[in-house]
């Protein structure tokens, strides 16, 4: 014990004394040194004592579509960590083709007795899906949150990115390397992000490039959210002579990479590709991606606090009785655009600087 005693002692940089009263459970410690000593156990790989391991607070689940795409484990990993620091134990459940749908999950962690459940991209951002399932949910008392889709017959928590304006972000950085027909990828109409990509994608040709509605639609391509898709649209976008593609996720991005070099194209010399979500790991393809960055720590870290909030709301109305109106809030979030090595100037063409240069004057501001 003296051995172990003076280990964690200087992993926790404290006395061995002070260990052994964290350890017995002795009044007379500061919380943060309880902390530091605890944290040593488990650096070390003690075990805790049982009168020091923190009791759960609930199960909370989790359901995301799928694991493939990269953007979702990353917001699992935050939120489950997220949960974790709050003393909720977090259950992951992930649809897979042919396996579970999002109502039997749903009903799976229900029967569970989860204290709340966080969906990902869920039948929430179909706007053709019933929308009824949630109210059924409310119904049962079971608190939930939403990320990415909004929907106003759901009466939820909802957290977003700002859709429109990433696609303001990528035509800005496309129209200023010279690019003038600019082709969007992405997923199915019948989905809320997709939706509002359109909304904000037209809108910036138009007032970045004078592009008028129609002609700015006809370089819009449906597909799938996945590679093979964004292979698929970005080779119908490319026939119709696009300098450049904005994809919906950077799965579908890589399609479009792929789509070029089957055709002998050079990217970013050729064509430019940017991406959307910036995965883990998407800084290191070839060529390293320009993508549009969703701030998934802060949007799964609000989405916990949403959750908790509801949580509490709703023990508060049990305990007197009654079950208080759920929050229809939508906490959306500005993306970022990260530059990187699949963007450049459009082929035989100008940046707009340089077009400045040539044939207008700087402004001076006076």
């Amino acid at each position: 014990m003296t051995a172990r005693l003076a280990d964690i002692a200087a992993q926790a940089g404290v006395s061995e004394a002070t260990v052994s009263r964290v350890l017995n459970g002795k009044p007379g410690v500061a919380a943060t040194t309880r902390q530091s000593v605890l944290a040593a156990l488990d650096v070390l790989g003690y075990e805790r004592p049982v009168r020091l391991r923190q009791r759960s607070a609930g199960l909370v689940g989790l359901i995301t579509p799928e694991l493939d795409n990269p953007i979702f484990p990353a917001f699992a990993q935050v939120i489950g960590q997220a949960l974790t620091r709050e003393g909720y134990t977090p259950v992951l459940a992930t649809q897979t083709p042919g396996g579970a749908t999002e109502d039997e999950l749903t009903e799976l962690l229900v029967d569970r007795g989860v204290a709340g459940i966080i969906f990902i991209s869920g039948l929430h951002a179909d706007t053709s899906a019933d929308a009824q399932r949630y109210e059924q949910l409310r119904g049962q008392g079971v608190p939930f949150v939403l990320i990415n889709g909004f929907s106003p017959k759901i009466r939820a928590p909802f957290v977003s990115p700002d859709d429109r304006a990433a696609m303001r972000l990528a035509v800005t950085h496309l129209a200023a390397l010279g690019h003038e027909r600019v082709g969007l990828a992405l997923g199915p109409q019948r989905f809320v992000p997709v939706q509002r990509k359109i909304e904000g994608f037209l809108q910036s040709m138009d007032e970045l490039l004078g592009h008028s509605a129609a002609r700015a639609e006809a370089l819009v391509q449906h597909s799938l959210f996945s590679l093979e898709g964004g292979q698929a649209a970005a080779s119908a976008l490319i026939d119709r002579g696009c300098t450049a593609v904005v994809c919906a996720s950077d799965m579908m991005a890589l399609g479009a990479i792929r789509a070029a070099r089957q055709r002998g194209l050079d990217v970013p010399r050729d064509i430019s590709v940017i991406g959307f979500d910036d995965s883990p790991l998407i800084a290191f393809t070839d060529p390293p991606l320009t993508t549009i960055r969703q701030p998934v720590p802060a949007m799964g870290q609000a989405a916990v606090r949403a959750l908790l909030e509801e949580i509490g709301g709703t023990l508060s109305g049990a305990a007197q009785g009654g079950a208080p109106e759920p929050l229809h809030n939508e906490f959306v979030f500005l993306p970022e655009l990260v530059v990187r090595g699949s963007t450049a100037a459009a082929p035989g063409g100008q940046t707009s600087s340089s077009r400045r240069s040539v044939g207008e004057e700087e402004p001076t501001g006076e």
